[in-house]
């Protein structure tokens, strides 16, 4: 079954009746049970997943099932799913049962997925490794001396490794598309407010966007198709209509690329990452495409723009986790105050203590004008100059991230190192605009090159049929 990399391969598989869903379960349960060192899941529902199995392959034989039915879904542990345990891979949240269930998640389930388990992830999604997490770190399956990225490492590892047909991620700066580039899959950071954030454990409200791991883009495709759309428990979810994405694959037109000069030429680029970047800008050239360099003048804003504004939201955000309510408790406190302080710090993480930190700083009334203020007016100018590039242009192109995946401890001792892991990635995000990345060949090491492709808010299906297209002018 390992032959399984697709959706449809294994709808057609249902079809002929060669296989069923709890054989397809039972055949993740294994891998996952083989592979358990890699440290992905966190959880695994294996009764409740083959109690839906079971469900599914009856509505199958009565022709009712939904578009999902065989498709296997693992869930970043952020996202909350009903009866289940639900902790962001944060001690301060140990014991925590989900009383609902994730909007873009019911959709799925509604639709006869099979939702096999929570997955590793940085703490509160706040890393580029996935080891800031009181799960353990996460390996990469190709090479388990290095990074799977993160803060969606759990994620993107789950089907590099077969463990799941897909899974669900979030993404704030990055985190879908750098782990997807370092594990060599598919990751799809949609617009802002394309798919409801309702029961998502918030991190940055105003950058968190739930996105997808897949090995095609036909998948991740579908995948958005069910899940985007309003919810009325979120308000910030767009009303625009939401296109039949899995079918809008084909792209037979000439497309105007764009490509920022600064990315490309950047110092802190691996150079094995700029030639296969430039070559696939040449093989675009060669089939006809229109392809320009532009200038980006803003770059070296976008990161502390993006920690600027991410660390004060999630100074706010997670004001609430207080041991109080519900979490971990300190058994060291003597009064009210130092129970409030000793949970907090014992409960939480050194990064995340690190950005509630930052972020209190910069929210701080001295400050408040500084930083959050400018920081503020910076995101309007990056997102009116990407909008503007993106009026003039179909797509940009660049790399997914300036390196592959590194070692484990590389960069622990120096977080602006780590933070510049995120430098390509954060435009999209500041921007709001939809943004996906495809691998990209391999380094000298075999490790996967990330290749992201840019459009504008809202045009998930062109972006979705380019990134198509250049799999198959990369593969």
């Amino acid at each position: 079954m390992e032959k399984f990399i697709s959706f449809d391969e294994i709808k057609k598989s249902l079809e002929k009746k060669e296989t069923d869903c709890r054989a397809i379960v039972n055949h993740y349960l294994q891998n996952i049970k083989t592979k358990a060192h890699l440290n992905a899941f966190v959880e695994v529902y294996e009764h409740s997943a083959l109690a839906q199995a079971d469900l599914v392959d009856q509505k199958l034989s009565e022709g009712k099932a939904g578009k999902l039915a065989g498709m296997v879904i693992g869930i970043k542990d952020v996202l909350c799913l009903a009866g289940h345990e639900a902790n962001a891979s944060s001690k301060i949240l140990q014991g925590f049962e989900s009383q609902f269930t994730t909007t873009a998640i019911q959709r799925l389930i509604d639709e006869d997925a099979i939702i096999i388990g929570r997955l590793n992830c940085d703490e509160f999604g706040m890393g580029s490794s996935n080891e800031n997490t009181a799960h353990g770190k996460v390996l990469n399956a190709l090479d388990e001396s290095r990074v799977p990225g993160g803060s969606s490492g759990g994620s993107a590892v789950a089907v590099q490794a077969n463990l799941c047909t897909a899974s669900l991620g979030t993404d704030t700066g990055g985190s879908v598309r750098q782990p997807a580039a370092f594990t060599g899959v598919i990751g799809m950071k949609p617009t802002y407010s394309r798919i409801s954030r309702w029961g998502l454990i918030a991190y940055a409200s105003s950058f968190d966007t739930i996105g997808t791991f897949t090995k095609t883009v036909k998948d991740n495709a579908l995948l958005l198709e069910i899940m985007a759309g309003h919810d009325e428990f979120d308000s910030t979810s767009s009303r625009k209509p939401v296109l039949p994405y899995s079918q809008l694959l084909h792209f037979d037109r000439k497309a105007k690329v764009a490509y920022l000069k600064e990315t490309i030429e950047s110092p802190s680029l691996q150079e094995e990452i700029k030639e296969n970047t430039l070559s696939v800008l040449e093989k675009l050239k060669s089939e006809g495409h229109e392809v320009q360099e532009v200038n980006f003048p803003l770059l070296d804003y976008i990161l502390p723009t993006y920690y600027i504004l991410t660390t004060a939201e999630a100074s706010s955000n997670l004001s609430r986790f207080d041991g109080v309510k519900y979490g971990y408790r300190t058994p060291n406190a003597h009064n009210l105050e130092s129970m409030y302080k000793l949970s907090r710090s014992e409960g939480f993480g050194e990064e995340v203590k690190r950005r509630i930190m930052l972020g209190t700083f910069v929210l701080s009334a001295s400050y408040y004008d500084a930083y959050f203020t400018k920081a503020q007016k910076v995101r309007r100018l990056i997102k009116n100059f990407t909008e503007n590039l993106l009026n003039d242009f179909d797509y940009i192109i660049m790399p997914t991230t300036p390196s592959t995946a590194f070692k484990f401890g590389e960069h622990r001792d120096d977080p602006v190192a780590m933070y510049l892991e995120d430098l390509y990635t954060v435009q999209a995000s500041v921007s709001g605009v939809p943004a996906i990345s495809i691998p990209n060949g391999k380094d000298s090491k075999g490790m996967p090159i990330g290749l992201q492709v840019i459009c504008n808010s809202f045009k998930e299906a062109e972006l979705f049929a380019f990134s198509n297209y250049l799999s198959a002018l990369t593969s």
